[in-house]
């Protein structure tokens, strides 16, 4: 299938996941200049790592955003890398993106300023039969601990580390990230309506911990729907880049 935004377009058919919110709502919302102090702006990232970049999507969004950004995209799927590399070749980006076939556990240590990922996040679940698709989805292949104790490994010192999860991952997460000395900056929990329960948490961490803990970590929500079931104002703005 065929997904086009204004800049580029995506093919996903020979993808174990698919297009989706999830990696719309990362790739619009990943921070790419980070505020250190109220003196101090740091630049846009230069190096930058997508783990488990299926279609390229995410990588693709985040080279639009971020003109002089290097983006390594990896997975562990050889078929969903052969079609990010094309992703990649026909669009107006392609001198910024490099796609591998590689686990995040083998990935060759590299100073990055920013990894970003939409892991795998199913655990304790009905597996799907289809090979492709478990891996994409099920932490089996990549599990929360493996993903930030290399995350954390792969990120220079003022690297910083986004990531989408289910809601219900985000105590379990937080608590991981810090024994890697990875501190929690910018919190959206996602929502699809104001009055369903939080489904997702987009999630910022940075390597160097900045003040104090608690005041510095930033806390906003995002609501998906409005009342007639279309593209909230929020998310539209969010996403008025990319979306036609």
């Amino acid at each position: 299938m065929s997904f086009r935004f204004k800049q580029f377009f995506v093919n996903d058919d020979r993808c174990a996941m698919k297009v989706g919110t999830d990696g719309v709502l990362l790739g619009c919302w990943t921070p790419i200049t980070v505020h250190r102090t109220p003196y101090t702006i740091h630049p846009t990232p230069f190096r930058v790592l997508d783990i488990g970049t299926g279609s390229g999507l995410i990588a693709l969004m985040l080279a639009q955003r971020c003109p002089n950004a290097q983006i390594d995209a990896i997975d562990i799927d050889t078929s969903a890398i052969e079609q990010a590399k094309e992703n990649f070749a026909q669009s107006p980006f392609s001198n910024q993106l490099a796609a591998y076939p590689s686990s995040l556990q083998t990935w060759p240590d590299h100073p990055y300023d920013l990894v970003v990922s939409n892991p795998p996040y199913f655990q304790n679940s009905l597996k799907n039969p289809d090979e492709g698709r478990k891996q994409a989805r099920h932490t089996d292949s990549l599990s929360y601990q493996e993903l930030l104790s290399h995350s954390a490994r792969l990120l220079n010192e003022n690297g910083h580390l986004a990531l989408i999860l289910p809601a219900e991952a985000e105590e379990e997460v937080c608590q991981l990230a810090a024994t890697y000395s990875l501190y929690l900056t910018h919190i959206t929990r996602v929502y699809s309506k104001d009055s369903k329960p939080a489904r997702r948490v987009l999630l910022c961490f940075a390597k160097v911990e900045i003040g104090d803990r608690e005041s510095a970590i930033k806390e906003d929500t995002l609501v998906l729907e409005d009342e007639k079931g279309g593209r909230s104002r929020q998310y539209q703005e969010l996403c008025k880049d990319f979306y036609l």
